[in-house]
């Protein structure tokens, strides 16, 4: 503003005055002075003037990097905290800096609440954060945590996928699990529940995983070695999550097994990369505008009344049938389970 009100010959309160679109200049004086800050480059500081208010206006995201559904997540972020009048802040969580690190880094630099997509910490630790900051947690619950939650009803839509297979005439059908990922252990749960409602519970079985294209690779070499040595492929997989999906169908049809031909393959997420793939990949859908506009919701209103209690939204899943599967090779379907009721 020094530079500004010295080009224009006028004090620098008077450029502060004008900028503010205050009364105190006139007409003629205000011209010149926006002028010469057009011509110098000027902006008023924005982010300085909420910080002599006490706020700052923005909203924190910590995110995996390498998570295709969270760059999703952040894509809804952006217009629904913009129509709240709030900016957004996002601090990566890598191989290399942990989730606590991102979200320092997004406390320090002032943000007022913080979104975690899919954080992985402990519940301690989110308990903890939840007491310092306005805290929501987009895919992972954690009970009695002060703390916003936000997610899809995974037991359901691991309902739907594994209803529709058995319909095709599945029965030796496999679970890849997510380890520690947000949403594994009720896509777990409801995975067994699943094969016993279908009387298929003998022929269960997780192997265990993670939320990435290497888990889905490596998936894929162990159920191929054991074909090797002389036991059948199972007819379906369901993976984790759609990233695990894709490394799986990667690691088969790299060594000629036919998708869906000899096996289908069913993801979770419907992440944008999910039907980008030469065959479309069968998922479940997670609405990841609409998990971010709660998001944003709930860290704005809390802002706006620290007494509310913590919130949970709910968001329902649904089946996407697409290219990676299909009905069961022919002797399974010659000799079908025993499904249970529906």
């Amino acid at each position: 503003m020094a530079d500004v009100a010295e080009k224009a010959g006028v004090s620098r309160a008077l450029v502060s005055i004008i900028f503010r679109n205050q009364a105190g200049a006139g007409r003629e004086t205000r011209e010149r002075v926006l002028r010469v800050a057009d011509e110098i480059g000027y902006r008023p500081d924005s982010a300085a003037r909420l910080l002599a208010r006490g706020r700052s206006r923005t909203l924190g995201v910590m995110f995996a990097v390498h998570q295709t559904f969270h760059t999703d997540l952040i894509t809804g972020i952006y217009p629904e905290a913009e129509r709240l009048g709030y900016d957004v802040l996002l601090s990566g969580s890598t191989q290399g800096r942990s989730e606590a690190k991102a979200v320092e880094a997004l406390l320090s630099h002032r943000c007022e609440a913080v979104i975690l997509l899919g954080p992985d910490a402990q519940p301690g630790y989110l308990e903890e954060l939840g007491q310092r900051t306005v805290t929501v947690s987009v895919s992972r619950r954690v009970p009695q945590a002060h703390v916003d939650f936000v997610h899809s009803a995974e037991g359901k839509g691991v309902r739907q996928a594994m209803d529709y297979l058995v319909e095709l005439g599945h029965r030796r059908i496999v679970h890849i699990d997510g380890g520690r990922g947000p949403g594994s252990a009720e896509r777990r749960r409801a995975y067994r529940a699943a094969m016993r409602r279908h009387g298929l519970e003998d022929q269960a079985r997780v192997i265990p995983g993670r939320h990435t294209e290497d888990s889905g690779v490596e998936t894929g070499r162990l159920l191929l070695a054991e074909r090797d040595s002389g036991l059948p492929l199972p007819t379906a997989v369901l993976a984790g999550n759609d990233r695990c999906a894709m490394g799986l169908l990667m690691s088969l049809t790299r060594a000629g097994v036919e998708v869906p031909r000899d096996l289908s393959v069913v993801g979770y997420d419907d992440s944008h990369l999910s039907h980008l793939m030469p065959i479309g990949l069968t998922t479940v859908r997670q609405d990841a505008v609409l998990m971010a506009e709660h998001a944003v919701r709930f860290a704005v209103e809390r802002l706006e009344n620290g007494e509310l209690p913590p919130r949970e939204a709910v968001l329902d899943p649904k089946l996407v049938v697409r290219g990676t599967s299909g009905p069961a090779p022919a002797e399974q379907a010659r000799r079908p389970g025993r499904p249970g009721p529906l």
